[in-house]
């Protein structure tokens, strides 16, 4: 209603990921079915198979049922993900799941009462069928849309940069559930920006006739929040309608990183750049870090004792390479690697690794190709200077230089610096020879940290291994 005003960040839409409020971008019947999908499945596979192989369905399995859904439901939203990031993030999800249960199950000894038959299917054929599924209701999703009858209208007031990205947002997305009437604005056509030909429906005085006249259900207030009066003026006119309200203001723009809303002694506040590790989520990345590199340090230490021995062997210096970095919250660290040059820079001119570089030794070719230099920085992890997964650290040197001409270079250094990171596996690896190289690695820095999860983590490490052996940029 219009008295309720949902305030709801524009950054959703600016930077292309899907919003989760009703009416912003997402249709209400989407939302249902992905709630339920995942866990229906799980569900019906296990009693099928219950059925299928023990002919009857004990109380066990209903049990174990009800378990699993509570265990699985709401569902995730996976339409707006790549396919190979839905197959990922549905056998990841289900992993945990099953690891959890196993654990209750030995622990407990209840896993005896479940029949080895049904179990062992269960746990291949619940994956398969939630991608099917899901698949299916990628291809069925604009029917559905269509069987859902006239879609909710809605109006942008306000045609500016956040107004026109969220108009793409809702016009370019197929699963969106919204019918875009236009615009609301008291400029003309020829001072609006218009770059998508996006069509002009009426001045600001006009909205609340407007909205009635074309039964409106959602309204997007896109306003310059420095016009505080105008803006009390629409809602104060939208007071006799019954639509949606939603505030996108321009402070968004400025692309809010772990945008959310807080309470400091008791006012409410909009945090603009904040860190994604915070609290639990802050417990879980480092715990994570601390087994994951105590792990790999233990498997690995024949490897670095070979790769030491090799690399003293090869060339006059010292095994491994130290070098000032940046680390959480800029402070500089001190990085571990092993020397692949014949020199050791750390001062305010350094020089960064080109193709056919005369400075690299032969092993070091070999190492920086492979990334084998790259394994004493997991030394640095279980220090705390850096995490396994995060924005790479560059020198300080380069820090200094790049962070006066990108805006927003410094904001990657609110968490803690990787030995991969989001840009690596996106093809943002090796030298930065251009300013517009390393924009695009700090644009992909920073998107990780709008969009952090345990996912994500688990997916960049896995697309890292599968990089070191086709990688053909680092040098």
């Amino acid at each position: 209603m219009a008295g309720n005003l949902p305030v709801n960040s524009a950054a959703s839409w600016l930077d292309g990921h899907e919003p989760r409020a009703a009416g912003l971008g997402r249709s209400h019947l989407f939302r249902v079915i992905e709630a339920g999908l995942d866990p229906l499945i799980l569900v019906s596979t296990l009693w099928s198979l219950a059925l299928y192989w023990d002919g009857r369905l004990t109380s066990a399995y209903l049990i174990l049922g009800v378990i699993v859904f509570s265990l699985s439901f709401p569902g995730a939203s996976e339409l707006r993900v790549s396919v190979l990031r839905m197959i990922f993030n549905i056998i990841f999800n289900w992993a945990w799941i099953v690891g959890l249960l196993l654990l209750i199950g030995f622990s407990t000894g209840y896993i005896a009462v479940f029949s080895t038959s049904v179990t062992s299917h269960w746990l291949w054929l619940t994956p398969f069928s939630q991608v099917l599924a899901h698949l299916a209701l990628r291809r069925a999703a604009p029917k559905l849309l269509r069987l859902q009858g006239a879609l909710p209208r809605a109006v942008i007031v306000g045609m500016n940069p956040q107004g026109e990205a969220l108009a793409r947002g809702i016009v370019g997305s197929d699963y969106s559930g919204i019918k875009l009437l236009g615009f609301i604005d008291d400029r003309s056509d020829q001072r609006c920006v218009k770059q998508d030909k996006f069509n002009l429906v009426g001045k600001i005085d006009e909205l609340p006739a407007f909205v009635k006249r074309n039964r409106v259900q959602f309204i997007y207030l896109s306003l310059p929040m420095t016009s505080r009066p105008r803006i009390l003026q629409v809602l104060d006119g939208l007071k006799d309608t019954t639509a949606s309200i939603y505030f996108v203001p321009d402070m968004f723009i400025t692309d809010l990183i772990q945008g959310r809303s807080d309470t400091v002694c008791g006012v409410t506040v909009i945090s603009v750049c904040d860190t994604p590790f915070k609290g639990y989520n802050g417990f879980v990345k480092r715990a994570s870090d601390a087994v994951l590199s105590l792990t790999i340090l233990t498997l690995i230490t024949p490897v670095l004792l070979l790769i030491a021995i090799l690399v003293k062997l090869d060339s006059p210096g010292p095994v491994f390479f130290r070098q000032r970095r940046y680390g959480l919250d800029g402070e500089e660290i001190v990085v571990y690697k092993f020397r692949s040059m014949v020199v050791t820079e750390d001062g305010d001119q350094i020089t960064q690794a080109q193709k056919n570089d005369v400075r690299v030794t032969r092993l070091g070719a070999f190492l920086r190709r492979t990334s084998l230099d790259e394994l004493p920085q997991f030394l640095n992890v279980l220090q705390g200077r850096m995490s396994v997964v995060g924005p790479r650290p560059h020198a300080v040197a380069h820090n200094e230089w790049y962070r006066k001409l990108i805006k927003g270079y410094m904001v990657r250094h609110k968490v803690r610096p990787g030995i991969t990171g989001w840009a690596q596996v996106n093809g943002q690896r090796g030298e930065t020879d251009t300013l517009d190289k390393m924009q695009a690695r700090i644009d992909l820095d920073l998107d990780y940290l709008r969009n952090w999860s345990v996912q994500l983590d688990l997916y960049i490490i896995l697309k890292t291994i599968r990089l070191v052996f086709k990688d053909s940029t680092a040098y």
